[in-house]
């Protein structure tokens, strides 16, 4: 492994965000504006497009910059990420027919993505390879199955089966028990996207203001101020769209949003043949272990890229590039020799009841909570906030109305994860 793999995305670099990204500097912000998006990820981009396509003077706002948050730092995996507790616990959750509008309109989100992509002529190394998830015991594997049939019968999604015996078309690997394939799912170059975004918003009339971090939202009748650390601001409307980056300035988010790292390593340039040894379709590869594994090929078929839960709240490279080099060439043995060129990682926005939110408090709208899927659904639903800020009934959703929970004391950091991490990394050593 390189000793000092470059601490910041490989995406940054293979796109030229840090040259390209976009952002006007604070001075620039009018004191008063129609409608204010707080936070400049996929899902605040997507809404601000909307919004002045829809005939709005939109200004988003972003602590850093456009995209620097998971948007830019992601997997690039796209797929409709079916709920982590399943159908059994969605209904038992929500009700069987509110469970399996949920799951559907995870289907829709990707078809969304599909068409806009196509759509807004969108170059972002779209591959529409589908997407490997590997079993971690026989039992995992039947399960797996059983579950991918019931979603099946609900939803339409297709998969197949792909039983240990036949998984080395899949994967260039003996570590799983089989696992599923799903030709719906994909890949795109996450930085790109988030470029692409930007500029459509940029051209329809949205100003990016970065850095601004707002420090409070107060509603005043039917408008708002936003403090800024050097001025206010105010807006008719307010959305917040800061995900799993939502600070103190927001308590009411803060409280609701588990902040989970996530981090990822990229080799160095290799050999486009030992790179096909371990994704020989160039599919996506998630695995059902407790640390969510996340790998790929890079679009250029020379590097892998690989990712999975962080055991720091902090950004520790110098931790989690390690552990995630162990992780890899246990599955991966042939990349012994590969060196590390970047390591880096973000805060993944989940939600106490694993479901996507978005709706309006106190008047403020948001959109937020993906749960490790961000990528398929945040511009999905970033679009249908924005057709009900504009009070159009195409931006119903099955989520709509749900209740979005937080727990009895918790403020916004989850100081319990690291010791729940190497917990589940043990049992997951251990085959349990």
């Amino acid at each position: 492994m390189s000793e000092h793999p470059v601490p910041r995305p490989f995406w940054w670099d293979d796109a030229d965000l840090c040259a390209r990204r976009p952002g006007a500097p604070l001075h620039t912000l009018p004191d008063q504006v129609d409608t204010v998006v707080i936070g400049a990820g996929y899902s605040g981009l997507s809404a601000a497009l909307t919004l002045a396509r829809g005939g709005r003077q939109v200004v988003v706002l972003d602590a850093d910059g456009a995209g620097f948050g998971c948007s830019s730092r992601n997997g690039g995996q796209i797929g409709p990420s079916f709920h982590k507790l399943g159908l059994a616990g969605l209904a038992a959750a929500f009700g069987q027919p509110r469970a399996e509008a949920i799951l559907r309109e995870s289907m829709d989100s990707l078809a969304w993505l599909r068409r806009f992509i196509a759509t807004e002529g969108i170059a972002c190394d779209l591959q529409p390879s589908g997407r490997f998830k590997g079993a971690a015991s026989p039992q995992d594997y039947e399960k797996m199955v059983r579950e991918c049939a019931a979603l099946k019968t609900a939803t339409g999604q297709r998969f197949e089966a792909v039983p240990k015996s036949a998984q080395d078309a899949r994967i260039g690997s003996d570590f799983y028990h089989g696992g599923v394939f799903y030709p719906d799912d994909g890949l795109l170059q996450p930085a790109k996207f988030l470029l692409e975004l930007a500029r459509r918003a940029t051209a329809a009339g949205v100003q990016i203001i970065a850095p601004a971090r707002v420090l409070g939202v107060q509603r005043d009748a039917d408008r708002f101020t936003l403090r800024l650390a050097a001025r206010r601001l105010t807006a008719g409307q307010v959305l917040v769209a800061t995900n799993g980056y939502s600070g103190p300035g927001l308590p009411y988010f803060h409280r609701r949003i588990l902040p989970l790292r996530s981090a990822i390593i990229a080799t160095g340039p290799l050999d486009p043949a030992l790179v096909q040894s371990c994704f020989p379709t160039q599919s996506a590869v998630v695995d059902g272990s407790r640390l969510v594994l996340y790998y790929r090929p890079s679009p250029d078929g020379r590097r892998v890229i690989f990712g999975g839960r962080a055991f720091d709240l902090a950004d520790r490279p110098d931790r989690y590039a390690p552990d995630l080099r162990r992780l890899m060439l246990r599955i991966f043995p042939q990349l012994e020799n590969a060196a590390i060129s970047h390591a880096w990682s973000g805060t993944v926005g989940y939600t106490f009841d694993y479901a996507p939110h978005l709706g309006c408090h106190d008047g403020v709208h948001y959109v937020m909570g993906y749960c490790g899927s961000g990528v398929g659904r945040s511009g999905y639903f970033g679009h249908k906030i924005a057709l009900q800020m504009l009070g159009d009934s195409a931006g119903r959703t099955a989520v709509d109305g749900l209740t979005f929970p937080t727990r009895r004391l918790y403020s916004g950091t989850p100081w319990m994860l690291p010791v729940m991490l190497r917990w589940h990394s043990l049992l997951d050593r251990l085959g349990r």
